[in-house]
């Protein structure tokens, strides 16, 4: 196949659903991925909507399963004999103050958040140093450059892929393979919304920082509203397009004011600032 190839992961909805209908609308076959096939119903619809379906394949893979990666990339290198893009895109957001996250819960932000997507990086590296060409886009979050309160988990697990990809960039870029992070802020995605995402003990009658959490939350779902997840699904096909692509590309007006006020501000004032904007002292 002659066609530029790309493979997402967490197709099933959010920014892997658009950026999908994205990159076949710029002319790539797309190996659309999710792990549980019985939520492709909103991809299907959105791909015959846009009328790339013929454009799209999509496949089984859970990323939390590092066992099924060299398989999955040598199936589909011998299929569609590339891989010119990967988007690692699956991820999810563990909610909860650090306190009331237990140790297993932790485990299994970083399993896929962080190591799941090292895994299927490693698998799809060593085709694309065969092709002396290729793109890895990670989709990490500003909340990998600044650690909000409640969310302490995700965080780490962003910041971990932020160093990550900043070295793997800076050992492939001699080959021809770009790695790049995209960085949105709030946007309308599930990401935040679904309740088996929050630490068993983060709600709890009993949890002293109930009233934070609930708090915090209300706070994050108020930005939400504000996002249009299409953008970070543009800006994701450009990165895999543009000739020169920049190690950061920051999306969305809170991620960028939240990272001019990091920079500017004197931890001290930062720190005061953030407490009374999410209501932490009360």
């Amino acid at each position: 196949m002659n066609q530029r190839v790309a493979v997402i992961t967490g197709c099933s909805s959010g920014f892997g659903l658009l950026s999908t209908v994205e990159l076949a609308r710029k002319g790539y076959f797309v190996i659309a991925t999710m792990r549980d096939l019985a939520r492709r119903d909103s991809l299907d619809e959105a791909l015959l909507s846009a009328g790339v379906a013929e454009r799209v394949s999509v496949r089984t893979l859970d990323v939390a399963s590092p066992p099924s990666h060299e398989t999955f990339v040598a199936e589909t290198v011998a299929e569609f004999g590339r891989i010119d893009v990967l988007v690692n895109n699956a991820g999810f957001a563990l909610a909860g103050f650090a306190e009331d996250v237990m140790l297993e819960e932790l485990r299994r932000q970083f399993e896929t958040n962080f190591f799941g997507t090292v895994s299927l990086t490693r698998a799809v590296l060593p085709v694309m140093r065969k092709q002396r060409a290729g793109r890895i886009v990670m989709i990490s979050s500003v909340s990998g450059r600044n650690a909000y309160p409640g969310i302490s988990s995700y965080a780490s697990s962003k910041f971990a892929l932020e160093g990550y990809t900043e070295a793997l960039r800076l050992e492939m870029a001699p080959l021809g393979i770009h790695c790049v992070l995209v960085e949105p802020g709030s946007f309308q995605t599930a990401i935040w919304n679904r309740k088996e995402n929050n630490a068993v003990h983060a709600f709890d009658p009993t949890s002293p920082n109930r009233e934070r959490i609930l708090r915090y939350r209300d706070y994050v779902q108020k930005q939400t509203r504000r996002g249009d997840p299409r953008e970070v699904a543009r800006l994701i096909a450009h990165v895999a397009d543009v000739q020169h692509p920049r190690l950061r590309y920051v999306i969305g007006e809170d991620a960028r004011s939240s990272l001019a006020f990091r920079a500017l501000l004197p931890w001290r004032l930062y720190e005061t600032i953030v407490s009374r904007v999410l209501k932490l002292d009360k």
